[in-house]
């Protein structure tokens, strides 16, 4: 299993607006093409958390799927109410928390 945490900033009066579009855009291919088998959004205060969880790593299917319509225009509607959490973002990667401690029963601990 692999996850994805992504870390941006909302206004908590929006959340309503940016789980619709994941909805809207959840019911199209655009989830299968990049691998997504479960999303969960999250808010804390103005704080916006989306992880995504994949069988497999989901970075260069990501940047593919970033030249289709669909991720083109989700990206723009999720723009009108998420903002970047770090000033000087330039690309999806930039708003991805890096883990550095995991722990499984199986497998124990694993530092980053």
């Amino acid at each position: 299993m692999h996850r994805t945490l992504i870390v941006a900033r909302m206004a908590p009066s929006e959340k309503d607006a940016v789980a619709d579009i994941f909805s809207k855009s959840d019911a199209t291919e655009l989830p299968h093409m990049v691998g997504v088998t479960r999303r969960t959004l999250f808010r804390f205060h103005d704080l916006y958390f989306h992880l995504v969880e994949a069988e497999d790593g989901i970075t260069d299917r990501l940047y593919k799927a970033r030249e289709t319509d669909l991720y083109q225009d989700m990206s723009a509607e999720l723009a009108e109410h998420i903002r970047p959490y770090d000033p000087n973002w330039q690309e999806p990667k930039d708003a991805m928390a890096s883990p550095f401690y995991i722990w499984t029963p199986q497998e124990g601990v694993t530092r980053g």
